[in-house]
């Protein structure tokens, strides 16, 4: 079923919401909700189709230019097209990098238009804002290095002829730059603040992932970003309202990211201890299953 499938989207215009955002939901659950050795077939067939490519290419960019001033905050049938885009040619990276599968074609993404997606938000809704989210942790897991995805933007191609302090640092990050991450951190921070369930897990995702890819790229760098005073104030925001309970999965995990990065100056002992007294007072069995896997995940890295 996903030849036909895969042909039909490759005929289709980017306008052509109600027929695309089936095909592509389609195409998406079927890589997920299949067997490994199928999942690796399903994979083959998806990047092997040049049309379908062309097409998630048009959508991706479609992103950029379904920008009104006046786009409303609820989701559309444009924004729910972009969101199946971003999300499919996501997991097409993470498994075309899983099974090293051929790439019949390559999609150009701009960098710096997905950082600002995120940056400035500009009225997006939340599920484009996770979805684009999650295209940008996969290429961060795979360092911008893919054999699917060619990035494309400002600074990937650095010039040697800007001696700006932050240069080294810049080069060694590349190709984000200093104030990219500076921003993109800051952006993540208030996105949390919006206590939104399904925008959190997806902010505290990418936050971990970027702090990960820095600490490959410089140590000092992914230290420092981690161990910035505005994370403890984040916390108590967190923490604050009707739940004021650590046995939070965006608390938990937050939590986790800081003692692994040994941020002292974010988390004291006086936390670590609160949420081990929280966790030995409550019911494993009946804590969700996001909430129990966070807490495992602290208690490993604790």
């Amino acid at each position: 079923l996903l030849f036909p499938v895969c042909n039909l989207c490759g005929k289709c215009r980017p306008r052509d919401t109600d027929l695309l955002q089936p095909s592509l939901n389609f195409l998406y659950w079927s890589l997920h909700q299949t067997t490994p050795c199928s999942q690796q077939r399903a994979v083959a067939v998806l990047l092997s189709n040049v049309s379908l490519l062309e097409l998630l290419q048009k959508v991706l960019e479609c992103t950029w230019l379904w920008s009104p001033p006046s786009r409303p905050a609820y989701l559309s049938s444009e924004d729910a097209l972009l969101c199946s885009g971003w999300l499919l040619v996501a997991s097409l990276l993470l498994y075309q990098h899983r099974y090293n599968t051929e790439v019949h074609q390559t999609l150009s993404v701009d960098l710096t238009e997905v950082l600002n997606a995120v940056i400035f938000r500009n009225k997006k809704p939340i599920l484009l804002l996770v979805s684009i989210m999650q295209f940008l942790r996969a290429v961060l897991r795979q360092n911008f290095s893919s054999s699917l995805v060619v990035i494309v933007g400002q600074n990937t191609a650095p010039s040697a002829t800007q001696p700006q302090p932050s240069s080294l640092q810049d080069t060694a990050l590349h190709p984000l730059a200093m104030q990219q991450v500076f921003s993109l951190v800051v952006s993540l921070q208030n996105l949390l603040v919006h206590k939104d369930l399904l925008l959190s897990q997806a902010v505290v995702a990418c936050l971990e992932t970027l702090v990960e890819y820095l600490h490959v790229k410089n140590q000092d760098v992914a230290l420092h970003v981690a161990s910035q005073p505005w994370h403890r104030f984040l916390l108590f925001t967190l923490l604050s309202g009707g739940q004021k309970s650590f046995l939070q999965p965006e608390v938990l995990r937050l939590m986790t990211l800081f003692v692994r990065y040994q941020s002292s100056n974010i988390i004291s002992q006086k936390e670590i201890s609160q949420i081990i007294q929280e966790a030995a007072e409550a019911n494993i069995a009946e804590l969700p299953e996001a909430t129990a896997h966070a807490l495992h995940l602290f208690l490993s890295q604790v």
